[in-house]
């Protein structure tokens, strides 16, 4: 068994989506994944799994889709990805926007970051800096929409999560 970190896109965000994580643990367990947990209230998920990355996220999207009506997509690591994603991260504190395949420079040609917002880009991920926090953001980058985001308080707990 593979131990995975499934983060699950617009769950449970801005009156949208709206999952229980009990819920959600519970269909995962009936769809064969053990070891369920979830973390906070936005789709965050430690699994284990016999099934390939690829198919773990098939198997997870498939389920949402059933239950809530509309597709989610959902992004899979695994704890030693998570922790390289951790290991690149070029900023003392950001958000990290998750994809499938990895970002390409044409992602930040429309980027508009009126306060001093910073990007990178990493394997399969986009580091996001707001350097007067996320809250008072202004920044418009329409390439980051199809991904998912988190903060290195979530991964790292995340991460620990999978550790144990």
């Amino acid at each position: 068994m593979v131990t995975y970190i499934a983060l699950l896109r617009a769950i449970n965000v801005g009156g949208t989506g709206k999952l229980a994580m009990a819920r959600l643990r519970q269909l995962c367990e009936e769809a064969g994944f053990a070891s369920v947990r979830s973390y906070i209230q936005s789709g965050n998920l430690v699994l284990q799994s016999s099934l390939s990355e690829a198919q773990v996220k098939a198997d997870l999207e498939k389920l949402l889709e059933k239950e809530m009506g509309k597709p989610y997509s959902v992004f899979v690591r695994t704890p030693q990805e998570l922790e390289e994603v951790l290991a690149r991260n070029p900023y003392e504190d950001c958000q990290v926007v998750f994809f499938d395949q990895s970002p390409t420079k044409s992602l930040l040609e429309k980027v508009v970051a009126p306060d001093g917002e910073e990007l990178s880009l990493g394997e399969r991920e986009v580091y996001v800096y707001y350097p007067n926090g996320l809250g008072k953001s202004r920044l418009k980058a329409p390439g980051l929409k199809d991904g998912t985001a988190r903060n290195l308080n979530t991964l790292r707990k995340l991460l620990e999560m999978a550790e144990n």
